[in-house]
Order: C-alpha cells, then structure tokens, then sequence
C-alpha cells in the first residue's frame, strides 16, 4: 500500500535537509524525492534527483513526474563569495529563484500538494548586522534590507494566495548537525578545530571576539529541527506562519567551552582572536597526515568546514535569544539542552573518527 504522504526535500544533503530526510523515512508513512545538485544513491523509499535549480530547462526535465506530492521542505542554499555588502546582495537572485523554480514546479505537477514548509533564519532579524531587540519574535520588523529571506517569503506569500495549498516558515539559528559541504552548521568547525589545536599541542582557546565568549547565545540541534519541520508541516495551526525553532535553551560560550574542551581531553586557553578562515587555510596537508595517523574517515578539508559561518558565530558580540514561545503555543514542546547536545554530538563525532 503506497504511503499518504509524498515530501520533495529541497536541498536533501545538507545539515538540514538530510536530518529531515531521516526524520521522514524513520515515521514509516512517507516516501521521500530529496533535491539536489549533487548525486546520491537512492533507496525503496527513498529517491534521489540531481537538478540544478537555477536551470529552468534541468528543472523541467527533471521534476515532471510528481503528480501526488503532498509537501515540500525547502532547506536549499545558495551561498556567497564573500562577506561584504555587495556579495551579500548578489545572492538575492539566486536564493529566490532556486524556490521560485522548486516550488513552481512542483505546484504545476501536483493536484495533491498541502504545505511548504520554507526554512529561513535568524538573520531576518538582523543578527548578522549587529545587536537586535530580544528576544526575537515573530512579530518583530525587518531590518534594512537586503536579505535574500525577504523575497523569499514575499513571493511564497505571493504565490500561495488562493490556491488550496498552504506554507510555512522556519526561522533557526545556527545548525548544529553533520554535511560535509554544506556552510551552515557549527559542530565540525568546533571539532576540528580542536583537533588542530591538539595535535598542535595548543590548549583549545575561544577564536573569537572577546564579547561573543561572554554573549548570550542559542542553537538548534539538526534532529530537533527535522522535528520542528515534521510539526509544521502537518499541523493545521501552522498555515501562512512563521515561526521560530531553536533548542529552546540559551547559554554563554564561556561557559560550555570546558566542557567542549573535556571532550577532547583538552586544557582550556585563554581567549585569542583569530581569523579561522586565515588560520586554517594551510592546514590542509596537516589534515591529511592526521587522517592517516588517527584513521579517520576521509574527508576533503576543504568540504568538511566553512570557516567563514565559523568566524561570523563566534564574533558576534551581541545577544541572541529567539522566543520560542508561539511554536510552544502551537503544539512543538520539543526542547534540548544544548550544553548536553555538545558533548553529546561532539563525542559521536570522536567515535565516528570524523576526527580523532
């Protein structure tokens, strides 16, 4: 007997995507079509298409058979090349029309489509500009633009009004899962990191800024997101919403930093702000002798971490604190503690030999 529901996952390999793919499969009533540029296998419940997004042609040729799809979860990304204003803006397009494409698509072939679930962040509130009003809620007024979140959610909006189907959006902050390639999340920049500094002899030392060791922080544990967005996509409170999905918990990195550095049987340093992207730039070869010396998986350095999203979390000097309290009011209870979740994920990726 065929499943009742059918999800597209767009973006199915990264620290999102993939969470939500599994959290999907695990229920047993869903088959899942993951999304992406790059190939993966497939599985009997599980199909894997490789498209380019941005290509309308590729879209076409590859997304004409998703008659009876029920819901999407788009979790794609598009990058930039730098940090700077202009870059920043030059992803608008592109972070726009791989949604437009996707979505379009997927609404022209399926008579049977009940919800898209969109996932944004927090920088819609303009955590990455500097300190904002907390905690955050939903409610709260854009930042000057430009944010690519914007005019994604301004077309969905758009493109839903009168049509039987209905959306959703997410807003997490920093992802802490594994996928390797992907620039959002901050477990293996934590990990290697550390391992670096150990296999240096150095004592694990906070990078960033001075006020970011001592900053109110939060985050969201990928499994606990896959979750959130399994809640939102089927709750019928959830429709033409945004929402905030984070652990649920807040903490200062002063204070997790041993415990981080027990897991590595390490010393803690004294704070020393460095660029990780400049720092870590040479150490490809230093990574390959440690994979061969340790056992480790083999993993291109370059693949495994974004310094850059690792250098922006730990320089920010600013509180960042979500309410949570309008998902609660709405069904998703689900909390972690993340201080547990660090030590937790971090010592998985040890016996994992992710590193060593």
């Amino acid at each position: 007997m065929p499943s009742p529901n059918k999800a597209v996952v767009i973006g199915a390999l990264g620290v999102i995507g993939r969470y939500i793919v599994e959290k999907l499969l695990a229920e047993g009533d869903w088959q899942v079509i993951g999304l992406s540029r790059r190939a993966a296998p497939s599985t009997p419940r599980y199909r894997h298409v490789a498209v380019d997004l941005l290509d309308t042609h590729d879209v076409v040729s590859k997304l004409t058979h998703l008659g009876d799809v029920t819901h999407v979860f788009y979790a794609a990304f598009q990058p930039g090349s730098g940090g700077n204003a202009a870059s920043y803006a030059s992803v608008i397009a592109p972070n726009r029309d791989m949604l437009v494409n996707g979505v379009t698509a997927i609404h022209r072939q399926s008579k049977s489509l009940k919800r898209v679930v969109l996932v944004t962040g927090t920088k819609y509130y303009g955590v990455h500009l500097g300190p904002v009003k907390t905690p955050m809620r939903e409610t709260d007024p854009r930042h000057m633009p430009p944010d690519f979140y914007f005019d994604q959610v301004d077309w969905l909006a758009d493109f839903q009004r009168g049509k039987p189907w209905s959306w959703t959006e997410l807003r997490p902050q920093t992802l802490c899962g594994f996928a390797p390639g992907t620039a959002m999340s901050i477990l293996p920049a934590i990990a290697v990191y550390a391992a670096i500094s150990k296999e240096l002899g150095l004592p694990l030392r906070f990078p960033g800024k001075p006020g970011a060791y001592g900053a109110i922080y939060q985050v969201t544990a990928s499994s606990h997101f896959a979750s959130a967005a399994l809640w939102a996509a089927t709750e019928p409170r959830c429709a033409n919403a945004a929402f905030n999905i984070t652990n649920g918990d807040y903490f200062r990195w002063r204070n997790v930093w041993p415990r981080i550095a027990r897991v590595f049987d390490m010393q803690v340093g004294e704070v020393q702000t460095i660029s990780l992207t400049q720092h870590m730039a040479d150490k490809s070869e230093l990574w390959s002798a440690m994979t061969r010396k340790h056992g480790l998986k083999e993993f291109d350095f370059g693949q495994l971490v974004a310094w850059p999203f690792a250098d922006y979390v730990f320089g920010s000097e600013w509180d960042v604190m979500s309410d949570v309290t309008k998902s609660r009011l709405n069904g998703f209870h689900d909390v972690v503690d993340s201080e547990a979740m660090f030590e937790r994920l971090l010592t998985r990726f040890r016996q994992e030999k992710i590193v060593p």
